[in-house]
């Protein structure tokens, strides 16, 4: 199975193509998360949308915006709050996780590997095959 983070942008206008993603693809929808880290002194949240692995071919894409999103616990802004509405009408819990930034990581596909890591452990996605 290829799992693998394909990169929207940081969660400005791109975060209404996140939305139309998890509407459009509800059938597929498997679950929406805010991993939250900090940021150069500032608290971020990244927001994914988890797709189910595709059949035949098994790749699971998982959308994000990645650390655009002010901390909604100690700025609430509107981004976060469409994306909880959002998620409560397509009937999904928002998982969510402190993580490291991905400004700690050498490359950006070893913070999308160690996220990776994380939902798989925490049986979020399913394990490798």
């Amino acid at each position: 199975m290829i799992q693998r983070f394909i990169e929207l942008g940081e969660g400005y206008s791109d975060l209404y193509e996140l939305i139309e993603i998890a509407q459009n693809n509800k059938h597929r929808l498997l679950h929406m998360a805010a991993l939250h880290s900090r940021k150069e002194d500032q608290s971020r949240t990244s927001l994914v949308v988890i797709l189910q692995p595709t059949h035949p071919g098994k790749f699971q894409p998982l959308y994000i915006c990645r650390e655009g999103i002010p901390y909604p616990h100690e700025k609430p802004n509107q981004r976060f709050d469409l994306f909880m509405q959002t998620a409560e009408q397509l009937n999904k819990t928002v998982i969510q996780f402190d993580v490291k930034p991905s400004a700690l990581f050498a490359e950006k596909e070893l913070f999308y590997q160690y996220l990776i890591g994380i939902l798989r452990l925490n049986h979020y996605i399913p394990e490798m095959q």
